[in-house]
C-alpha cells in the first residue's frame, strides 16, 4: 500500500457493531447511554501518531495548526503531542503554533438556480487570520461529512495566501458526496453514525469519554433538548 492510501484512514465497515462495553473503563454514570465502544482510545491514539508522522514527512520546518472547536481539541492536542515527541527523538523539528476556531454554518439569501440557498459561514474566535500568510497551514477538525463546513473554512483561509493547506480529520463519514477528497489526514473512515466521546458531544455530553462510542436510545432520550 503507498503513502498516499495510507493517509486516507483506517475503514471501519458498516456491519462493525463495536466492542462489548464490559470490555473497557468508561464513566459510570453513562453506563446505559451507549452501546458500544465504536473505536477505543488506545486504537485511536495509535492512528493520531500514524497520522503525525504523515504531517512530519509532508511539512517543512514550520506549521500553523488551526483547530476547530470543541470537537477537534482532544485530537489537535494529542496529534501536535505526537508531532513534539516526534521532533524531540529525530533531526528534523517542526515548529507549531495552534490557534482555534468555532465555526458556525447557515443558509441565507434566496434560491440560486440549483435550487440551494448560499451557505455562509461564521468564524467565532481568530476572526482575523491573517497571521496565515506565507504559512503552512493544518486544519485540524473532528468530523467531516458532507464537507459543507469545511470548503467554506478552505476558501476562507486560502483568502489570506497562506503557502499551503492540509486538512486532517480524525472521521469522515461516508454519506451521500463524501468529503473525503477535501481531506488530507484521515484517521478513520466510518459509517453513518452518530459517534460520542473522545471531545465529540451530544448537546455538550459524553466530551469527557475516552473512546469513540455509539450513542444508545436512552442516552439521546435522556440528553436531547
Amino acid at each position: 500500500m503507498d503513502n498516499a492510501a495510507m493517509k486516507r484512514g483506517v475503514v471501519i465497515e458498516d456491519d462493525w457493531p463495536g466492542y462489548s462495553l464490559d470490555l473497557f473503563t468508561y464513566p459510570e454514570h453513562y453506563h446505559e447511554d451507549i452501546d458500544s465502544v465504536y473505536i477505543p482510545n488506545g486504537v485511536i491514539m495509535n492512528r493520531v501518531e500514524r497520522l503525525a508522522h504523515y504531517v512530519m514527512d509532508d511539512f517543512g520546518d514550520s506549521i500553523v495548526v488551526l483547530c476547530v472547536l470543541k470537537g477537534g481539541y482532544k485530537f489537535c492536542v494529542d496529534l501536535v503531542e505526537f508531532i513534539k515527541v516526534l521532533g524531540r527523538n529525530s533531526d528534523k523539528y517542526l515548529e507549531t503554533r495552534v490557534e482555534f476556531i468555532r465555526l458556525k454554518s447557515y443558509l441565507v439569501g434566496e434560491l440560486h438556480r440549483n435550487d440551494q440557498p448560499t451557505e455562509e459561514l461564521h468564524i467565532i474566535g481568530s476572526r482575523d487570520l491573517s497571521f496565515l500568510r506565507g504559512k503552512s497551514v493544518l486544519i485540524v477538525e473532528a468530523i467531516v461529512d458532507t464537507g459543507k463546513t469545511m470548503k467554506a473554512l478552505l476558501k476562507h483561509v486560502e483568502t489570506f495566501e497562506p503557502k499551503m493547506v492540509k486538512v486532517a480529520g480524525l472521521l469522515v463519514k461516508r454519506v451521500p458526496n463524501m468529503a473525503e477528497n477535501l481531506t488530507d489526514y484521515i484517521g478513520f473512515e466510518i459509517p453513518n453514525h452518530f459517534v460520542v466521546g473522545y471531545a465529540l458531544d451530544y448537546n455538550e455530553y459524553f466530551r469527557d469519554l475516552n473512546h469513540i462510542c455509539v450513542i444508545s436510545k436512552t442516552g439521546k432520550m435522556k440528553y436531547k433538548v
